[in-house]
């Protein structure tokens, strides 16, 4: 397989995330840039979406996914997002970075960065 990737970046979603009480009782932006393995060599020569990753579907899985819960911490829900890109849609490999704009007063931004699986 080659080392093709598809890519999410700067997916926003709202959602419950924090370990502070006033954090549990609002909704805060998540960011998520995302690299996944795939091999996208027959998509690139049938032009058919059957034959790729379907990046509209991933997308809307997270969101889903996203929206509904309630984490304290980006760790926590980094990694349950990797898990499902890992096991309901098969990607062998992610580099997931999970971001939470504006949590530290001064900075633009924090966050983590994962890689799961096995980059083939």
């Amino acid at each position: 397989m080659e080392h093709d990737l598809v890519l999410i970046e700067g997916l926003e979603v709202r959602t419950v995330i924090g370990i502070y009480d006033w954090e549990r009782e609002i909704r805060q932006t998540v960011r998520l840039d995302i690299e996944m393995t795939w091999d996208i060599s027959k998509a690139g020569k049938t032009d058919n979406i059957e034959d790729t990753l379907d990046y509209k579907a991933v997308s809307k899985r997270l969101i889903e996914f996203i929206e509904a819960s309630s984490f304290g911490l980006i760790e926590k829900l980094a990694e349950s997002c990797a898990t499902i890109l890992l096991q309901e849609f098969q990607v062998p490999w992610i580099r997931l970075k999970m971001s939470k704009p504006g949590a530290v007063r001064g900075s633009e931004n924090v966050a983590v960065l994962i890689e799961r699986g096995h980059k083939q």
